[in-house]
C-alpha cells in the first residue's frame, strides 16, 4: 500500500484500511513508497498493475475496488472467516 495502516498515503489505500478495520482483523501493511523495486516487484508477482494489493493467507485478493465490492456483497467476510479458521 501507499503509506501504512496508521497513515495511508492515498484514498485507495485508505479504503482498504477502513474495510479491514471494520472487519476487526489483524493485518500488516508494507509501504511500497519506500522501495521502488518492491513496488514494481509486487505488481509483477500479482500481475496486477495498481496499489494497494491485498493478500489473505498469501493469496492475492485484489485492490481497493475489489475489496469494496467483496465487502459490500458479503464475500470478504466469508474469505476472512475461512482464513481465520485455517
Amino acid at each position: 500500500m501507499k503509506g501504512n495502516k496508521l497513515m495511508p498515503q492515498c484514498g485507495f489505500s485508505n479504503n482498504v484500511i477502513q474495510i479491514l478495520n471494520i472487519l476487526g482483523v489483524s493485518y500488516e501493511t508494507v509501504d511500497i513508497l519506500q522501495d521502488q523495486e518492491l513496488r514494481q516487484g509486487v505488481k509483477e508477482y500479482s500481475n496486477w498493475p495498481t496499489i494497494p494489493q491485498v493478500y489473505i493467507n498469501g493469496e492475492f485478493i485484489g485492490g481497493s475496488d475489489i475489496m469494496i465490492e467483496l465487502y459490500q456483497n458479503g464475500e470478504l467476510q466469508q474469505i476472512v472467516e475461512v482464513a481465520l479458521a485455517s
